[in-house]
Order: structure tokens, then C-alpha cells, then sequence
């Protein structure tokens, strides 16, 4: 943010219909992971983000959603090892993002992955951070590496006192424990500046 440059970029997907019509997640995600898909959607977006990263220049990083209940698959840490190793990408270019509330629903399990990814070397980012009643409480046991402040404390930062305290006290205490900070919807340059005072480390828009 400090810099201005484009430092990640982030995975997110589309589906194109026989009618050539692009699909969004919210028309797709839901009915796969009623249909017990979504894994399989997983794996092929970590699969194919490596393709991605390696044409991407080698100071930007890559930032891969993955559902809640991958975790559970044992096909994901072979999948990323294999990958890492036929890529030679370097591995903290790669950051996983998990929403708060899905690390939250298989907390043990997703703690453990987390733990076995970030050995290979991978980073981890929380998404939505500061959603949930007991995010600090999380926070505190959950080995992440970034902290993505959810979009709804942004997008009104300028006007709303209580938003501005609540931002900068998640910026301070993200610090203090070695996270990095993600502001989301960032869309309004006095937003901006708002975050620059507040030491935020990113940016990103909606």
C-alpha cells in the first residue's frame, strides 16, 4: 500500500454456460456444495492457480479461496505439495484465505491443515476477519499470516466514528500479534487515506 504497486492478485471464479453466459459463485457454489462438488471445484482452482502464478512476475503474490470443508479432503496437501514441487514456484507467493466463519465451523481440523500448509511454506490469510462475536478469541489460537478486514467496516469508514475505532483497534491488534492487515472495498481515495494513517499493510477494492 505504502509503495502504490499491485503486490497480489487474487483467485475467483467463474463458470461459463453452454450459452456462453457467465456464471457468478453465488449461482454455482451453493447448488455444488449441495450436490457434494464443491471439493472437486477446490482442487481445480488450486491446481490451476499454479499455472497462474508462474506467469505472473516473481514479486506478486497469489491469493486462493478455498471452502471451509476442504480441510477434511486428503487430497489438498498432496495436491499443493506436488504442485509446489512440479512448479518450483516458491511457496510463500501462495496464500490460502479462509473466511472466519468456515475456520470457525471445523476449527481443529482447519487449524491442523493450516499448520501443515504453512510448513511447505504457504502463507494464510482470514477472510471476513471481525464478522464473527468471538473473533478475537480466534484470532488468538488461529495461525494465520494475514488478516482480511471484512468489507462492512470499510465501506462507510469516512462517515462512521465507531467503524473508524473498530478498524484501527483490528490494524493495531493484527500488528502487535505479527499479522498483516487487508482492507476490503477500499473504493473512495479519502478511504484511503483513512487507512494509510491507520498503518493498514493492503488494499483492496471491491
Amino acid at each position: 500500500f505504502k509503495t502504490g504497486d499491485i503486490s497480489h492478485y487474487e483467485c475467483l471464479i467463474r463458470m461459463q454456460g453452454d450459452d456462453n453466459i457467465l456464471y457468478y459463485p453465488n449461482d454455482f457454489i451453493p447448488v455444488a456444495e449441495t450436490m457434494g462438488l464443491i471439493h472437486q471445484i477446490d482442487l481445480w482452482v488450486v491446481n490451476h492457480a499454479f499455472n497462474v502464478i508462474q506467469d505472473l512476475p516473481e514479486h506478486v503474490s497469489l491469493t486462493i479461496n478455498l471452502s471451509g470443508n476442504i480441510f477434511l479432503d486428503q487430497n489438498l496437501f498432496p495436491l499443493i505439495e506436488r504442485r509446489l514441487a512440479e512448479t518450483g514456484v516458491e511457496p510463500n507467493r501462495i496464500i490460502f484465505e479462509i473466511t472466519e466463519t468456515a475456520a470457525i465451523s471445523n476449527f481443529e481440523q482447519t487449524k491442523e491443515m493450516v499448520i501443515r500448509l504453512r510448513s511447505l511454506g504457504c502463507n494464510f490469510a482470514l477472510d471476513d476477519f471481525g464478522s464473527g462475536f468471538n473473533s478475537y478469541s480466534y484470532l488468538k489460537q488461529f495461525p494465520v499470516d494475514i488478516l482480511k478486514i471484512d468489507g462492512i467496516f470499510i465501506t462507510n469508514l469516512d462517515n462512521d466514528p465507531v467503524d473508524q475505532l473498530l478498524v484501527k483497534s483490528m490494524i493495531d491488534i493484527a500488528h502487535g500479534l505479527g499479522k498483516k492487515t487487508v482492507a476490503e472495498f477500499v473504493e473512495r481515495q479519502s478511504t484511503m487515506d483513512l487507512l494509510k494513517d491507520y498503518g493498514v499493510d493492503y488494499i483492496q477494492g471491491y
